[in-house]
C-alpha cells in the first residue's frame, strides 16, 4: 500500500513514517516511479512499534529490537531484551499503581460532589492530590 493509505490504517503521519524510513525502524519497498510501497513486514513493523511506543519504549530502545528480530537469537540478545523488559516491565507496574490511585481520587472527589460534601471535603481532596503529586516526582527520580 501507498504512504497515504498506511498511515491514514495506523493513524501515524507521513512525515513520521519517513522518519520511522529515515531511521530504519520501517523498510517499505521503493517502486520504479519512487513510490513507497509498504508491505505486511511493514504492518507487521508499525504495529510493533505503535505498542512499545505506548508502552513507554523509547524509538532507539524500539529499534534495537527490530534488530534483535532480524538476527540469530544469542545468549547476548537475550540478556539485552530481559533487562529492557524489566525495565518497562516495572515502569508500567508504576504506573498503574498512579492510575488505580487516580482513578479511586476521581471517584472520590466525583461521589462528594454528587452528595453536596465536596466543599466540605476539600482539605482532605487537597492532600490525596499531593500525595499522588508526591508520588509522580518520586517515580520521576527514581
Amino acid at each position: 500500500m501507498r504512504i497515504k493509505q498506511f498511515t491514514e490504517k495506523y493513524g501515524i503521519s507521513g512525515d513520521t513514517a519517513r522518519y520511522y524510513e529515515d531511521e530504519g525502524l520501517l523498510q517499505p519497498l521503493r517502486l520504479e516511479n519512487g513510490y513507497r510501497d509498504y508491505d505486511e513486514g511493514c504492518e507487521q513493523a508499525i504495529k510493533f512499534i505503535i505498542v512499545l511506543k505506548k508502552l513507554g519504549f523509547s524509538l532507539q530502545e524500539i529499534k534495537s529490537m527490530l534488530q534483535f528480530e532480524q538476527n540469530p537469537i544469542s545468549a547476548q540478545c537475550d540478556v539485552t531484551s530481559q533487562t529492557m523488559f524489566s525495565v518497562k516491565m516495572d515502569y508500567i507496574r508504576q504506573q498503574v499503581l498512579f492510575y488505580q490511585s487516580a482513578l479511586k481520587a476521581l471517584e472520590l472527589v466525583t461521589s462528594l460532589m454528587e452528595k453536596g460534601q465536596y466543599k466540605k471535603n476539600q482539605q482532605m481532596l487537597r492532600h490525596l492530590f499531593t500525595e499522588m503529586y508526591s508520588s509522580m516526582n518520586s517515580e520521576a527520580n527514581s
